[in-house]
């Protein structure tokens, strides 16, 4: 991969990952507030709908760039390796690849994001900071494992 096929996947990937996020934000806020323990009302209903927004959109561009980048690069590294018949396997390995390193920034905002969604009366900051306080840099990994399975999963057919 190029220098100008690398900046292309940052670029675009990034934006697009951006906007998908930004503009869906509000029904991922209604969906984890309905999955609350707390129940949709009191974890905050319709109220505070963007609650949590900085950290998604702080997490959104190296997220989806991250992906693409790693997704691009591996595809090249492989394409030279690899027969045509074999593109399919190539394709879903450096998607699974990507997945695996994107996940490395997206678990974390997600933690954050929905734990603000939750209970939108507190800020980002003050969730992230709670969340470093009571659970180490290790609590911000929660689910990294479950997450990482779930999104490679969509890399291979019939899965």
């Amino acid at each position: 991969m190029d220098r100008r096929e690398f900046t292309a996947s940052l670029v675009a990937g990034g934006c697009a990952g951006m906007c998908v996020d930004l503009t869906l934000f509000p029904l991922d806020t209604i969906k984890t507030r309905l999955q609350s323990q707390q129940g949709f009302y009191k974890a905050g209903g319709f109220r505070g709908i963007y609650a949590g927004v900085p950290s998604a959109a702080i997490g959104s561009f190296p997220n989806a760039a991250a992906f693409f980048v790693t997704y691009e690069s591996t595809k090249s590294l492989f394409t030279g390796y690899s027969a045509t018949n074999l593109a399919p396997i190539t394709h879903m390995l450096a998607a699974s690849l990507g997945e695996i390193v994107a996940c490395l920034i997206r678990v974390p905002t997600e933690v954050v994001k929905q734990r603000t969604q939750a209970n939108p009366s507190l800020n980002t900051y003050r969730v992230l900071l709670n969340t470093l306080q009571e659970e180490g840099f290790r609590g911000l990994y929660r689910g990294y494992g479950s997450t990482v399975l779930r999104e490679i999963s969509h890399c291979w057919p019939g899965a």
